[in-house]
């Protein structure tokens, strides 16, 4: 997969918490057996109207957020479902960054991303970045008064600055794996490779 170190892009905001995998990639699409293709039909049933047109009201549709390629939403994204599809679709969209807030609800923390969907991203070159729920509104705030506001999410710097007049920063905590991983750009099976001669001593030994 490719490597992730810093990257500047435009910001959308998908103000909705609870999105879960179904409503990213649905359910009629997960027949393919290719792992491309999927970009069109992310947020399907919000994106496109009965016969196939786009659909307007889609906040993900309005023509400030073209080109967009950081997406800054709610709590708890991409719970339900473990489908990578969702993953697979996100980026092939377009994002290379989903931002999302942990809020408390009766005294108990709800995370920025289902677990699963975080392990998935991580696996697949999207960084997922958490921050508390009052800088997350913070960025909403700001995208109303500056529709085309861009943003550069460093990641070994775990840093995410706007490009407004202020130069808003937050910082933000990663797990130290899914940061060595994304900076590398090594997946799963590349990661199992760099023990490849300790793998073969062991099968040689054990045969």
């Amino acid at each position: 997969m490719k490597a992730f170190k810093k990257h500047t892009g435009k910001i959308a905001t998908l103000n909705r918490s609870n999105v879960d995998t179904d409503a990213i990639i649905p359910k009629q699409f997960l027949k393919s057996i290719s792992r491309t293709g999927y970009g069109p039909n992310a947020f399907f049933d919000w994106r496109y109207k009965p016969d196939g047109s786009l659909d307007q009201d889609f906040e993900l549709n309005q023509p400030r957020f073209e080109g967009r390629s950081i997406l800054v939403t709610r709590n708890n994204f991409g719970c339900g479902s473990s489908r990578e599809h969702a993953v697979w679709a996100l980026a092939q969209d377009g994002y290379e960054v989903i931002i999302a807030p942990w809020k408390e609800i009766n005294g108990e923390r709800v995370n920025a991303f289902a677990d699963i969907f975080r392990t998935n991203a991580t696996k697949n070159g999207v960084l997922v970045v958490e921050l508390a729920e009052e800088e997350v509104n913070i960025i909403f705030e700001k995208i109303k008064a500056d529709q085309g506001l861009q943003a550069t999410v460093d990641l070994m710097e775990q840093r995410v600055e706007l490009d407004d007049a202020d130069k808003t920063t937050f910082r933000f905590e990663i797990e130290p794996g899914d940061k060595e991983q994304l900076l590398s750009g090594l997946d799963d099976i590349d990661l199992t490779l760099k023990f490849e001669s300790d793998i073969t001593r062991f099968e040689t030994a054990h045969n």
